[in-house]
């Protein structure tokens, strides 16, 4: 596969562009057309991938010889599934329902090679272990960060959000933040992308 191959972060999110930026590969930032409605029964690991590869698969037909990389994050946390809160409301319930606990994040990643039709898929978990938050804590931690209502859990570790976090294991330091770029690395180098 020739090294121009037209690279594509199905995302608009500022935090996945800035993770793929620290590549220095060229890559066109594209919002995916894709509903990230989990459906009933799927396991967290089981929706964040769907979503990961609907993200890339939503643009697949607006670049034909492209690779596309799609990505998703979904929090696991009692035995309840959490995805973005999108408001204040449910972003203070959901920082009320994390305190003090261990919470899951799988982080998903698909790499769709659209001329050939070739999907690279991947899983990263993340274990967090949350601080125990008090109300003030939550509403100053939503007031300063706003953008904390689209992340998964309203967890934005890659802000002020670190102060929520007693501890982390992980593979990947990347994937809290939404884009496991150590697999991503592999899955571009198999397509032929030499970034070093």
């Amino acid at each position: 596969m020739p090294s121009d191959k037209k690279l594509i972060l199905a995302s608009s999110s500022r935090f996945r562009l800035q993770q793929l930026q620290q590549l220095r590969i060229p890559f066109d930032a594209v919002k995916p057309n894709f509903e990230e409605t989990p459906l009933p029964a799927e396991t967290a690991p089981q929706t964040a991938l769907r979503l990961a590869s609907g993200k890339a698969q939503s643009l697949a037909c607006l670049y034909p010889d492209a690779l596309i990389i799609g990505c998703d994050q979904v929090a696991w946390c009692r035995e309840q599934q959490l995805g973005k809160p999108l408001t204040v409301a449910k972003a203070q319930q959901m920082l009320h329902y994390l305190s003090g606990q261990e919470v899951r994040f799988y982080s998903a990643l698909t790499v769709l090679n659209t001329a050939e039709n070739r999907l690279h898929q991947h899983i990263d978990e993340t274990r967090v272990v949350m601080r125990t938050l008090t109300d003030a804590q939550i509403n100053c931690y939503l007031t300063l960060e706003p953008d904390a209502v689209h992340c998964a859990g309203a967890a934005k570790s890659e802000g002020l959000g670190a102060l929520l976090i007693e501890c982390i294991e992980s593979s990947d330091p990347n994937a809290l933040i939404g884009l496991p770029v150590f697999r991503l690395v592999d899955f571009l180098l198999a397509e032929g992308i030499n970034i070093l």
